[in-house]
C-alpha cells in the first residue's frame, strides 16, 4: 500500500523506529548475551557469613564480619514472608521468565498518567544486580540491559525457588544486614518462624529503601511501608481480608541492635576472635565458623550481675559524684534543628551519651528532695522516688544552692531493676571510675565458665582478667605455705608473729620493717591461724626459712612464671605480679587434688554447614593432667583454707551455707588491690576490684569487704543445685589431736592433719611457757620438723616447647601500663 497521508508517513515512521530499535535491541542482545559473566557465583553460591560464638548450651555470644548474615534454606522460609515479598517486588515471579513485559507496560502506564511512581525490576532482575553489579555502581542504559539479559541467562539457568531463595539471602536490609534471616535477628531478636505476619510485612518493606525504611530510625516510614505491603498482599489475594485487619493491628516490639545477641560476654567473645584471627587472619570475618565455647548461660549471667553489683556497692560506699554534664533545657527546645527530624529535643541532646552496662543516660525535667522526673535516652518519661534515691540522699537533701547540683537539665545515670513486689523500678547510678572482673572455671578439666574482663567491654576494651598484671596480697600466701609443708612445716607448726626488720641486701631494694594488717603483733601461733587470719609476719618467717628461690621455683608448679615474682621475701605478700587467669589455674590445683589443668574457652569449631571441624581435648584431673603437687599437699591446703573461710577473713562466705568452700583474700599495700580466690571441688572463681591507673580503694576496701562479696554473689548461682564435695583425705595423711597452744599431741585436744612420716611432737621438750591466750596462742620450737619423705615418686613437671602457650589465651608479657606492679617486687605490704 502506497501512503497517501501525512499520518500514513507518521505511522510509517513509528514502525519502522520500532523495528530498528528491536533490530538493535536483538544485535545488541546477540554481541552482549555470549560475554555475560558465569553464573558460578549463583549456582555454586557461597554466602559471606559472619564468625559466630556461641556459649556451651547454644547461646549467641557476638559475631564478627562486615556483613550479617543467616542463610536460610528456601524449604524453611516461612510461607508469610514469601508472600509478603512476591506481593510487593514481583507478584508475577513465577509467570515471566526474568523480564516481567506486562510489567513494564504497566509501570509506563501508570508513570506517564501520574497514577504512580514504579518501577518494572523483578526478583531475578535484582538478583542479577545484587550480584554482578558492583555496589554503588554506575546505573548506565547498558548496565540495565546487561542486567536484562543476565535475568534471562539466569532464569534458563536456575529454578524459580532457586533464585528466590539466592533473593531471600543476599538482598541488603539495613543496620549491615544481608538476607531476610539476619534481618529478624537484628530488628527482633527472633528467628524467621517465629515472627508474626505484621513483623514480617515489615522486613518485606525494607529491600526498597533500607535506610529510608530502617525502623530504629523512621519508625513511622517503617509501619507505612509495612501497611503498603499489607495491602498489596490482600490485593493481590495473598491474605483473606480478616488477616489482613489483624495484621494491621497487631503491634510491633523492636530490638535493639546491640542486644541481637543472646549473652552479654564480650570479652569473651574477643578472646576467640583473637585466638582464630591469629590462625586465620582476614579468613574468619566471611567463613561463617562458628565457635562453640565452654561457657554456660547461667554462669556467664551470674558473673555480669556479680561484677556489676560489686562495682554498684562500692560506688555506694564511696558516695556519688555528681551529674556528668548540666544542659540549658531552654535552649534545647528552642533548637530549630529539632524541627526537621521530629525528634525530641531531649533525644537529641543525649545522642552523645552512649549506653554502658544498662547504665542509661537521662535529662532530668524536674527534681524535688523527693522524687526526680527524667527523660532517659530511650525515650522513656520516668519517675525515680523511695529507694531509687538512695544513692543521691545527701546530694538531694543539701541546703547549699551551689551544691545541690541535682536539677532540670543535668544528665545522670539510671538502671531499671525489677522492684520485688511488682512493677519495674528506677535507680540514680553513676559511671564507675574502679574496675573489676571474675573468671570461674571447671577445676577438674579447665573448661571456663564464666569470664567477665570489666564493667563494660564498650567502655575498656582491656580485659582484667588475661591482661591485668597485678599484685596478689595475701592471696598468694597459700603458694608459699604449700611450699612450706614440703618442707617439714604442718599446720600445727608455731611460728612467731613479732616484728622483724630487714637490711638493703635481703630484701634487694632498701630496709624493711614490715607489718600485719591490723597493727600489733599476737607472739607464737599456728600455721593454720596464720593463714586463716592472714598473719604477715608468720609468711615472711616462713619463707625465709624455706628459702625464696626454693619457693620461687616451687610455685611455678601451678602455672606461675618466676621472673614474675623476684625471690625476695616480699613475695610472702604477693609483692610479685599475676592475673586473674593465672590465678585461677593456680587454685584448681588445690581444688582438684594437686593436678594442673590448662584454662580452655573453646570447646569445638563447626562449619557453617553444621560439620565439627576442631574439637578440643580436655585434660582432666588424675586423666591426663600432669600431677604436680603431691595430693596430701592440695588435701591439707584445701583444709587450711577452709578454716579461712570458717573462722578467717572469709567469713561471709558461710552465708552459702556449704562446707566445701575454701580461699583466700588478699589486699594489696594501700588497698590498691582487692581479690578474692576460692573454690569449691567443683568450681573455682577469681573476684578482682581495683582502678586501672593503679590508687588506693579506700580505707576498708579488703579484699574480704569488696571482692568477697562479688565471689559469693557468683558462687549462689553457679553451686545451686550442685552437691556438697568433700575432698576425700589421701593415703599418708593421718589425723592426730593436737594441744591447740602448743601443737604437741593430745588426745584431749584439736584435730589436725599432718604427713605420716611428719607427726607432731610427742611431748614438749623445754620450751618457753605458753601464753595464755586460748587457741590463739602457742609457742615458737626451734624448727619445723624435718622435710616430708613422698610415698609417691617425684613430681616431674612436663617441659614446654619454646612458643607453645594456651589454646585459648596467648601468652602476655607484664602490662605496665594497667598494673605498675612489676616495679614493686619489694614494696612495703600490709596484705591480709
Amino acid at each position: 500500500m502506497t501512503p497517501t497521508k501525512w499520518w500514513h508517513y507518521v505511522l510509517l515512521a513509528i514502525i519502522v523506529s520500532g523495528l530498528s530499535i528491536l533490530a538493535l535491541v536483538a544485535i545488541a542482545a546477540a554481541i552482549i548475551y555470549p560475554s555475560l559473566p558465569s553464573l558460578d557465583a549463583l549456582t555454586n553460591y557461597q554466602p559471606k557469613l559472619p564468625l559466630r560464638v556461641y556459649s556451651e548450651d547454644g547461646y549467641l555470644i557476638g559475631e564478627f564480619g562486615e556483613e550479617r548474615r543467616a542463610f536460610i534454606d528456601i524449604s524453611q522460609v516461612p510461607q508469610n514472608l514469601k508472600d509478603a515479598v512476591l506481593a510487593i517486588e514481583d507478584r508475577r515471579f513465577y509467570q515471566h521468565g526474568g523480564i516481567d513485559t506486562t510489567g513494564v507496560l504497566r509501570a509506563i502506564k501508570n508513570n506517564v498518567t501520574g497514577k504512580s511512581h514504579e518501577g518494572a525490576s523483578t526478583i531475578t532482575m535484582q538478583v542479577a544486580k545484587n550480584f554482578f553489579t558492583p555496589p554503588n555502581g554506575k546505573r548506565t542504559f547498558i548496565t540495565k540491559i546487561n542486567e536484562s539479559l543476565l535475568a534471562i541467562k539466569i532464569e534458563r539457568t536456575l529454578t524459580k525457588d532457586k533464585i528466590l531463595e539466592l533473593y531471600i539471602n543476599q538482598i541488603y536490609l539495613g543496620q549491615r544486614s544481608y538476607g531476610f534471616a539476619a534481618a529478624s535477628q537484628i530488628y527482633y531478636g527472633k528467628t524467621l518462624d517465629k515472627l508474626n505476619l505484621a513483623e514480617t510485612a515489615l522486613l518485606a518493606g525494607l529491600p526498597k529503601a533500607p535506610s529510608g525504611y530502617n525502623p530504629f530510625i523512621n519508625p513511622k516510614r517503617a509501619i507505612g511501608r509495612q501497611q503498603e505491603v499489607l495491602r498489596d498482599m490482600y490485593r493481590f489475594g495473598f491474605l483473606k481480608e480478616n488477616e489482613y485487619q489483624a495484621a494491621l493491628k497487631q503491634p510491633l516490639r523492636f530490638k535493639e541492635v546491640k542486644r541481637s545477641r543472646d549473652l552479654s560476654a564480650d570479652y569473651v567473645a574477643e578472646i576467640v576472635r583473637e585466638t582464630l584471627y591469629a590462625q586465620y587472619q582476614d579468613e574468619i570475618y566471611s567463613s561463617g565458623l562458628n565457635v562453640f565455647t565452654t561457657i554456660r548461660r547461667s554462669n556467664q549471667e551470674a558473673a555480669n550481675n556479680a561484677v556489676r553489683e560489686g562495682i554498684l556497692n562500692y560506688d555506694l560506699r564511696h558516695g556519688y559524684r555528681g551529674p556528668e554534664a548540666m544542659l540549658d533545657l531552654g535552649s534545647l527546645q528552642s533548637d530549630d534543628d529539632t524541627a526537621s527530624n521530629n525528634k525530641n529535643p531531649l533525644d537529641n541532646a543525649l545522642d552523645e551519651f552512649e549506653t554502658f552496662n544498662g547504665f542509661i543516660p537521662a535529662i532530668i525535667t524536674n527534681a524535688t528532695p523527693k522524687s526526680i522526673q527524667a527523660h532517659t535516652k530511650y525515650g522513656d518519661d520516668i519517675v525515680i522516688t523511695g529507694k531509687g534515691l538512695s544513692f543521691v540522699e545527701k546530694m538531694l537533701a543539701e541546703k547549699d544552692p551551689a551544691k545541690h547540683l541535682l536539677k532540670a537539665g543535668a544528665v545522670i545515670r539510671v538502671l531499671k531493676t525489677k522492684d520485688e513486689k511488682s512493677a519495674d523500678a528506677w535507680r540514680i547510678v553513676q559511671l564507675p571510675q574502679v574496675e573489676s572482673a571474675l573468671v570461674a572455671l571447671d577445676p577438674e578439666n579447665g573448661a571456663v565458665r564464666a569470664l567477665v574482663g570489666g564493667f563494660d567491654f564498650n567502655r575498656s576494651k582491656f580485659n582484667h582478667i588475661t591482661q591485668a598484671w597485678r599484685q596478689p596480697g595475701s592471696s598468694f600466701k597459700p603458694f608459699i605455705y604449700s611450699a612450706a609443708l614440703e618442707k617439714g612445716y604442718t599446720p600445727a607448726t608455731i611460728v612467731e608473729d613479732s616484728p622483724l626488720t630487714f637490711s638493703a641486701s635481703e630484701t634487694g631494694n632498701k630496709a624493711w620493717s614490715p607489718k600485719n594488717y591490723e597493727d600489733g603483733f599476737g607472739g607464737p601461733i599456728r600455721l593454720r591461724q596464720a593463714l586463716t587470719k592472714s598473719v604477715n609476719m608468720v609468711a615472711i618467717r616462713v619463707l625465709n626459712d624455706i628459702d625464696p628461690i626454693y619457693a620461687q621455683s616451687y610455685i611455678t608448679r601451678f602455672g606461675f612464671a618466676a621472673k614474675d615474682h623476684p625471690p625476695y621475701l616480699t613475695m610472702a605478700l604477693g609483692a610479685g605480679s599475676a592475673t586473674p587467669w593465672q590465678m585461677a589455674s593456680a587454685y584448681a590445683v588445690f581444688a582438684n587434688g594437686g593436678y594442673r589443668v590448662k584454662p580452655n574457652l573453646i570447646a569445638k569449631i563447626v562449619d557453617h554447614n553444621g560439620k565439627v571441624i576442631m574439637t578440643t581435648k580436655f585434660d582432666h584431673a588424675g586423666n591426663g593432667a600432669p600431677r604436680v603437687i603431691d595430693a596430701r599437699n592440695a588435701f591439707i591446703m584445701n583444709s587450711m583454707m577452709q578454716s579461712v573461710v570458717r573462722n578467717g577473713t572469709a567469713t561471709k562466705a558461710l552465708k552459702l551455707g556449704r562446707s566445701d568452700i575454701a580461699g583466700k583474700t588478699g589486699t594489696t599495700n594501700d588497698h590498691i588491690d582487692a581479690w578474692f580466690a576460692g573454690y569449691s571441688p567443683k568450681q573455682v572463681a577469681i573476684a578482682w576490684i581495683g582502678f586501672d591507673k593503679p590508687r588506693s580503694l579506700g580505707k576498708g576496701e579488703t579484699g574480704g569487704g569488696a571482692a568477697l562479696p562479688i565471689w559469693i554473689k557468683y558462687m549462689e548461682t553457679a553451686l545451686k543445685g550442685v552437691p556438697e564435695v568433700q575432698m576425700r583425705i589421701p593415703d599418708g595423711v593421718i589425723a592426730i589431736n593436737i594441744d591447740p597452744s602448743t601443737g604437741t599431741r593430745d588426745e584431749g585436744g584439736i584435730m589436725e592433719y599432718f604427713y605420716h612420716e611428719n607427726p607432731p611432737p610427742l611431748v614438749e621438750s623445754a620450751l618457753p611457757p605458753l601464753l595464755e591466750d586460748g587457741d590463739e596462742s602457742g609457742f615458737n620450737p626451734a624448727a619445723p620438723s624435718q622435710p616430708q619423705r613422698l610415698l609417691q615418686p617425684e613430681i616431674i613437671l612436663p617441659s614446654s616447647p619454646p612458643g607453645k602457650h594456651s589454646q585459648t589465651v596467648p601468652n602476655q608479657p607484664p602490662n605496665t601500663d594497667h598494673t605498675d606492679a612489676q616495679g614493686h617486687a619489694t614494696k612495703l605490704l600490709n596484705s591480709n
